[in-house]
């Protein structure tokens, strides 16, 4: 074989992708957004949708306050069914090294229809307008999440609240502490070597976090060592 053409021959094949991985199974509900598929040690995030974080309150049409990230879980059990079969597609690998795809159950877009009935949003920066059509539809017509008031996900990830959960102080049912040290902004999950004589200072800038992923988007990290 010519050296030329070898070297050109790997190229072409550079340029090309691999293939989309492809795997069906039975499906386990995690959060709102994302999904375990049993036996094979799979955690699939839904491709283009961001799903209120599992502790997270909302407001409803009446201002009643609910548990909007646990809604969303059971909106995304039913979409998928009794059967729990689903077959995904994959798009990409997120920063968790998670899965991300397009899953389909019943002959659905799981991913669509969880932001059609109004329990989802579009990620839109990541979506590349995947599902405008679907949250749009969603808004105009009040469903789910819609059809009150609500902080999006990715906001209150870093921290936004609405009133009502604010002046309440949900916050503190969350179990992870948000430290300020000489080490910089650290979080103590609950276990973790420090956490039991860790204090909460509030007036300091100090918090607390229902995830670590919460934790990591508002600027804190994780222990070392």
């Amino acid at each position: 074989m010519k050296k030329g053409f070898f070297y050109c021959g790997l190229a072409a094949l550079l340029a090309f992708p691999a293939v989309a991985q492809t795997f069906s199974g039975q499906a386990d509900v995690v959060d709102g957004d994302t999904l375990g598929i049993r036996g094979q040690s799979v955690r699939v995030r839904l491709y283009g949708v961001d799903a209120p974080e599992g502790k997270q309150t909302c407001e409803d049409g009446a201002g009643k306050r609910y548990l909007c990230g646990s809604r969303a879980a059971e909106a995304l059990a039913s979409i998928i069914g009794r059967n729990g079969r689903v077959t995904c597609e994959q798009e990409d690998r997120d920063r968790y090294d998670r899965i991300v795809a397009v899953c389909r159950a019943n002959g659905q877009d799981i991913n669509a229809e969880l932001i059609r009935q109004g329990w989802a949003l579009e990620y839109k920066q990541y979506s590349n307008g995947r599902y405008t059509g679907e949250e749009t539809e969603a808004r105009k017509a009040k469903r789910g999440l819609w059809a009150g008031k609500f902080a999006e996900p990715w906001d209150w990830r870093r921290g936004e609240r609405l009133t009502s959960e604010a002046t309440t102080g949900s916050d503190r049912t969350c179990a992870i502490k948000g430290n300020i040290s000489n080490s910089g902004r650290i979080y103590h999950v609950p276990g973790s070597r420090s956490y039991a004589k860790t204090v909460v200072n509030e007036a300091d800038g100090e918090r607390w976090f229902c995830s670590e992923e919460e934790a990591k988007s508002a600027g804190w990290r994780a222990p070392r060592g």
